[in-house]
């Protein structure tokens, strides 16, 4: 049978149609089974969260080396999963989340998220830890994405150690929840190896009446920094770093930045500031060499993936190369406001180069793991970067206008207070009506060495003049005190307090009307402190501040009471310490300043001097938390008084015996 052309030709249009609309079909198929593997199966009963969903799963765990027979010590490799999905009505801006961890756990990755600590991996997190996006930082709404999942959730992948639990046991979490502000999160509902929150909008809380924007508002903190980028091109852009000290008591000094670039990108110029290393071995390979194959590396300034930056000396202010930037060259100085606000802020510009896939103008990654410290200063632990809105400055030109920044973020840091032995300055006591000084703690500023000393035991009591000498040479006196007061000497003897700065406050004499007392600063350091100031607060008796003497101190009620004190002018210089010229005959001089503070005694609750109401229960040295003693001077009155009577009684039976002999 022969097929006309006509059949033939409308066979073949017949069968290509076919495979259109199959591969059509099939097409269609894969972007909904793609969709599909991304739609997260939601325990039963959660479908109707109206808020931020929180599902962590435990996945799995393997045996590490070394194999241990002690459960308590074996260390396990685990792996694990959380996804947050945004199922209510708003964005969620800048997520981030608590993951309650308990079993000593040490976090080696979290792909899809960084440590808000800024701590690098592998980090302890076995007290719990908290998590913010990147590069996902913003959970747009299923409303507003017709359902898009790659906007609405992230999953992050963890990767850690664990100790203490053997199988079949699961190492889940305490608990988890989100720490955004605004949202009130239930206990989770746990199962064998997942537990699940679902997290709302606290009903409770007043939204703050402002324009609704885009980005998040500017957060408060005690230390601000702002990103803010001025100049975009394809491959480069400037920003504006800008550090502001917004806390009454905290300061930083000869300040060292550092942060993560995540994104291949490097620091081709600065100004207003300087890198610690002038290093580009990290851009002659890699991705960064390919594509800038003809660039002349010579002339870039810093390609390490974590750059550290300081701030330039006053005479680099008005240098065209490197200088005329406002607020910058302080020498790395940022004092509080009730200090000098003129200089609580520090800024500084940097040109940054990007690498592909990045090569937009728009698109610009700040970079992450900010971290920031001084020489004897606060632990500040900064936060994630937001985007918030784009920052505002005077228009160049000197016209009234505003220009605004491409884009900003803000990274907010805060004071930690210092853990047990992790202080770098402390507190000694003494008193008129105690023979004995109460030095700092032991490793009240951490043990390195503990060979031959004994970390746990209290500190030896002194005669007061033994403060002035360092604490290797302190041994024979603080052994012979011992023995006139019949104090016991330990069996290694305790070791050091450790600490760069000491201060002692000691308790000069009580009356009806007030009380003194003089305080003593004591730099072991072989650094300088230029402008130093300290801060002592007390329970009852700080509101009754009348006059110090040889320092500028300010009775800040506001901060609980808090008397602020600086040296005054010409004398506010506490030099580093001065070595002998024999370590062990002619010990090593601290600088010192020293002056006297006199208190009114007012009010219904009089302090009690003698049982311990005339020493500071908080210390601060340039912002910088002080380690107290952990025992205050005994009075020995009522000691005094027995010994009083007991004369008075020998004298009145040896008056009675005379007058019966005679």
């Amino acid at each position: 049978m022969k097929l006309s052309w006509k059949v033939v030709a409308f066979m073949l249009f017949l069968f290509q149609s076919t495979n259109h609309i199959c591969l059509a079909q099939q097409e269609g198929n894969d972007e909904a089974d793609d969709e599909a593997e991304k739609q997260p199966t939601l325990p039963k009963g959660q479908e109707h969260c109206k808020g931020i969903f929180i599902w962590y799963n435990f996945i799995s765990r393997t045996k590490e080396f070394p194999r241990l027979k002690n459960t308590t010590a074996q260390s396990w490799a685990f792996k694990s999963r959380v996804t947050i999905l945004n199922m209510g009505t708003s964005e969620l801006q800048a997520w981030k989340i608590f993951i309650g961890f308990q079993y000593k756990e040490i976090l080696v990755s979290a792909k899809g998220a960084v440590l808000m600590s800024g701590v690098d991996f592998p980090a302890p997190v076995g007290n719990g830890t908290y998590l913010s996006g990147y590069p996902q930082t913003d959970l747009e709404t299923s409303i507003d994405t017709a359902n898009e999942f790659d906007k609405i959730q992230v999953k992050v992948e963890l990767r850690g150690t664990q100790f203490g639990l053997k199988p079949p046991g699961n190492p889940m979490p305490k608990t988890i929840k989100l720490a955004n502000d605004g949202y009130k999160c239930p206990s989770p509902t746990r199962r064998k190896a997942s537990m699940y929150v679902c997290c709302v909008k606290d009903p409770k809380l007043k939204a703050n009446k402002t324009t609704k924007t885009k980005f998040l508002p500017r957060q408060k903190g005690d230390l601000l920094i702002s990103y803010d980028v001025s100049q975009a091109y394809k491959n480069n852009y400037l920003a504006q770093v800008t550090i502001e000290n917004r806390h009454p008591l905290g300061r930083l000094d000869h300040w060292n930045l550092t942060w993560e670039w995540m994104r291949g990108e490097f620091i081709n110029s600065l100004k207003g500031a300087y890198v610690r290393k002038v290093d580009i071995s990290g851009c002659l390979n890699g991705k960064v060499g390919e594509y800038y194959g003809d660039m002349d590396f010579s002339k870039v300034l810093n390609c390490e993936k974590k750059p550290i930056i300081f701030d330039l000396p006053e005479e680099k202010a008005d240098d065209a190369q490197m200088g005329k930037i406002p607020f910058c060259c302080r020498n790395g100085t940022l004092l509080p406001e009730t200090m000098d606000s003129t200089k609580s802020k520090s800024a500084f510009i940097i040109e940054v180069f990007k690498i592909p896939p990045d090569l937009n103008r728009t698109t610009i990654y700040p970079p992450q793991k900010w971290k920031i410290v001084g020489d004897l200063n606060p632990d500040y632990r900064c936060g994630a970067p937001i985007r918030v809105e784009p920052a505002q400055s005077p228009d160049p030109a000197g016209i009234e206008a505003v220009k605004y920044a491409i884009a900003s973020w803000q990274i907010v840091c805060n004071i930690s207070r210092p853990t047990k032995g992790n202080s770098r300055c402390c507190v000694t006591f003494s008193a008129y009506y105690n023979k004995s000084a109460i030095p700092c703690d032991t490793c009240a500023c951490g043990c390195e060495d503990t060979a031959k000393c004994n970390p746990n035991k209290p500190a030896m009591l002194l005669p007061p003049e033994a403060l002035l000498v360092p604490f290797e040479n302190r041994s024979v006196k603080a052994k012979a005190w011992a023995q006139i007061q019949h104090f016991k000497v330990p069996k290694p003897l305790p070791c050091g307090d450790n600490c760069g700065v000491s201060i002692n406050w000691h308790v000069s004499s009580d009356y009806k009307q007030g009380w003194a007392a003089r305080l003593t600063l004591f730099n072991w350091k072989s650094i300088s402190f230029e402008n130093w100031f300290t801060a002592v607060q007390f329970k009852k008796a700080g509101s009754g501040y009348e006059r110090m003497f040889s320092f500028n101190a300010t009775l800040l009620k506001e901060l609980n009471n808090t008397i602020f004190i600086q040296g005054i002018e010409g004398m506010n210089y506490l030099i580093g310490k001065k070595n002998g010229s024999d370590p062990e005959n002619d010990p090593g001089v601290p600088g010192k300043q020293q002056s006297v503070v006199t208190f009114k005694k007012s009010g219904k609750t009089r302090p009690n001097i003698a049982k311990g109401d005339g020493f500071p229960t908080k210390v601060l040295f340039n912002g910088e938390e002080c380690a107290l003693p952990s025992r205050i001077p005994v009075s020995t009155g009522i000691r005094f008084s027995f010994s009083l009577s007991l004369l008075f009684l020998c004298k009145f039976v040896s008056f009675l015996l005379i007058q019966r002999i005679n």
